[in-house]
């Protein structure tokens, strides 16, 4: 698995109202979302992912944020992971545009997430 992480690629906020997530990070960054839509925006920073989800939309109805860890492929890395006794918290999906995702819970039950994003290429 060393060796499969490529960096830490995405950052997720699970908000409970997504338009005034939207308005407060788009005043912050200065800039517009690249990806609207009610089920999820997207912006690009400094050619990292910030998303924001709609709470209701994650497993626990959790509020914080998620960090996603890239790597090349994800069945490779989830088949790693279980290996070494890891359980997906979430199982891998596509998210669209060739991008999938998938989640695992550390020792304290925090969500680590892992994405294969051909987008973002090597770090």
């Amino acid at each position: 698995m060393k060796n499969q992480i490529l960096g830490l690629y995405t950052a997720i906020y699970h908000v409970d109202d997504l338009d005034r997530a939207k308005a407060f990070y788009t005043t912050l960054l200065g800039q517009e979302p690249y990806f609207d839509q009610p089920f999820y925006v997207g912006y690009n920073v400094a050619g990292y992912e910030l998303g924001l989800l709609p709470a209701a939309s994650s497993p626990r109805k959790e509020k914080g944020c998620v960090a996603y860890w890239g790597v090349e492929n994800i069945e490779a890395a989830a088949g790693t992971l279980a290996a070494k006794g890891f359980s997906l918290f979430e199982p891998i999906k596509d998210v669209g545009g060739e991008i999938k995702v998938a989640t695992f819970l550390d020792a304290d039950a925090n969500i680590v997430g892992l994405i294969e994003n051909p987008h973002f290429g090597k770090k």
